[in-house]
């Protein structure tokens, strides 16, 4: 675990470094590139999450998604993309005098084999998506190693971005005690971008989870504003959003979340 963390940072350091020599895309490609989960543009999300709502005690949870994307062409018609999702959790106790916890959660990482060309118009690719036991508190993790399928399909035409995200983990192996993982996840997406490289963007991250015994649904619908700008010829991106939990898998209404924020810092890189 502990070692994961300067590998993280060295290579931060080794893509901010290389930066300078990179291709000067303009803004109206990068902001259409960076609406595409699978596009060939090395990118370097820090998504952060606060959600609101939890339990008796109206508690909070924070986290902080970092989410580097990296393209590697394969062949001259092929590329593979690389998406990484590793939390970064800050948890309040959804009851008075109870424990918060905090640490990283489980990692996710998805390999999508894609055209370099689009398929009828359309952008594909699907591969493998894994999921490892790296969380530092047990109840921020599953303790279990998961694998399973994953597909992206969108299209992209005068400024409109749309289309679905999809996995399913089932767990393969881990802590015997805990129960095991079966999850499904579902993520439509529409978004515009204007003239300004500005993006609105409506999508839900929705999840089902077969194993729960009651309500398995939890569906946030997220509404997002995004903008691509340069600070000292870097180029990166700003996103605000608000949540709202259409369902939860909570039987109780008052056991949350209702609602979240969201802010995003993405350094973009694109390449010669």
């Amino acid at each position: 675990m502990k070692r994961r963390l300067p590998i993280t940072a060295l290579l931060g350091v080794a893509m901010l470094t290389a930066a300078p020599v990179w291709a000067q895309e303009d803004e109206a490609e990068l902001a259409k590139k960076l609406n595409n989960p699978i596009s060939n543009l090395i990118s370097a999300p820090i998504q952060n999450n606060w959600d609101f709502g939890f339990g008796p005690a109206n508690a909070m949870r924070f986290t902080s998604n970092v989410q580097p994307v990296l393209p590697v062409s394969i062949t001259e018609d092929w590329n593979l993309i690389v998406r990484t999702i590793l939390p970064i959790i800050y948890a309040q106790s959804p009851v008075k005098g109870g424990l918060d916890h905090h640490g990283l959660g489980d990692t996710t990482q998805s390999f999508f084999l894609s055209p370099k060309n689009t398929v009828g118009g359309w952008v594909i690719g699907a591969g493998p998506v894994f999921l490892y036991p790296t969380a530092t508190d047990s109840a921020l993790g599953s303790e279990k190693y998961g694998a399973g399928p994953t597909f992206v399909v969108l299209k992209q035409e005068s400024g409109w971005t749309y289309g679905m995200l999809a996995n399913q983990i089932y767990s393969i192996t881990g802590n015997s005690d805990r129960d095991n993982v079966s999850a499904a996840f579902l993520q439509p997406f529409l978004s515009y971008t204007t003239k300004t490289h500005t993006s609105l963007i409506v999508n839900s991250e929705s999840t089902y989870n077969w194993k729960a015994p009651e309500t398995r649904w939890t569906v946030p619908i997220n509404l997002m504003v995004q903008q691509v700008v340069r600070i000292g010829g870097q180029p990166m991106a700003f996103q605000l959003g608000y949540r709202y939990y259409a369902d939860n898998p909570n039987s109780r209404p008052d056991s949350g979340p209702d609602m979240g924020i969201r802010f995003t810092v993405t350094f973009l890189f694109p390449k010669k």
